[in-house]
């Protein structure tokens, strides 16, 4: 597999009045195309802030973060939020759906900023059906199960066809049901569409399913599981 991430001694530092706070210290990795890979950690061992950085919505302070051998880590705030547009997709534990908005509208919603090719109301409908979730179209997320509401979450997260998605702890608020359903949809998206997943979780038997596993402490890779 061609690689599509390398950080490179990335360091993110936080100013606090007493002494600055390192959230990332002198962090290497590299992430291929089309990996599964998973990073796990203590509460406040950097895992948030790693996944935000990937996800071109905060800049480290040191070091640096290529994207398909682009540094992207140095650019202006509207090339970034191109780059988190067109080719990221985000899955969050808590959904990040809007309450007043229905099911298909909340899935669109990437594509109001998008520069690349709209898919169709058609392509649009067959993803829905994809996630489950035909029946459900012209419900609002209070109407939906969370399992139903994550699944909304990672058809919204496709919408755009992107190359990577982050997902933080994406299973963390399911039932045991809805972590299985949602688990099983994000391994297929990588083993049988090529979308590279990276993947924050808490949950040991989560982060046994994907191909790597990186652990972090005290803002530093402590070490890897292939």
């Amino acid at each position: 597999m061609s690689q599509l991430i390398e950080i490179k001694h990335l360091t993110k530092v936080y100013p606090q009045a007493n002494e600055p706070l390192f959230a990332l210290k002198d962090v290497n990795l590299k992430v291929a195309k089309g990996e599964f890979l998973a990073v796990m950690g203590p509460s406040g061992s950097g895992k948030s802030t790693l996944l935000n950085i990937l996800g071109c919505l905060d800049r480290p302070s040191s070091g640096s973060y290529f994207l398909a051998q682009e540094e992207v880590s140095r650019k202006s705030e509207k090339e970034l939020a191109r780059i988190r547009n067109e080719k990221i997709g985000f899955i969050f534990q808590n959904f990040n759906l809007l309450p007043r908005y229905k099911l298909f509208d909340n899935v669109i919603l990437p594509l109001i900023y998008s520069r690349k090719r709209r898919p169709s109301k058609k392509e649009i409908l067959q993803l829905i059906e994809k996630m489950g979730l035909k029946e459900r179209i012209n419900h609002r997320p209070s109407q939906l199960s969370g399992g139903e509401q994550q699944r909304v979450a990672i058809a919204r997260a496709l919408v755009n066809h992107p190359e990577i998605i982050l997902a933080d702890e994406p299973t963390g608020n399911l039932d045991e049901k809805s972590e299985r359903e949602v688990m099983a949809i994000l391994k297929q998206l990588n083993q049988k569409e090529g979308v590279t997943l990276i993947l924050v979780t808490h949950d040991p038997k989560i982060a046994q399913q994907a191909q790597r596993i990186v652990y972090l402490e005290n803002g530093r890779i402590k070490n890897e599981v292939p």
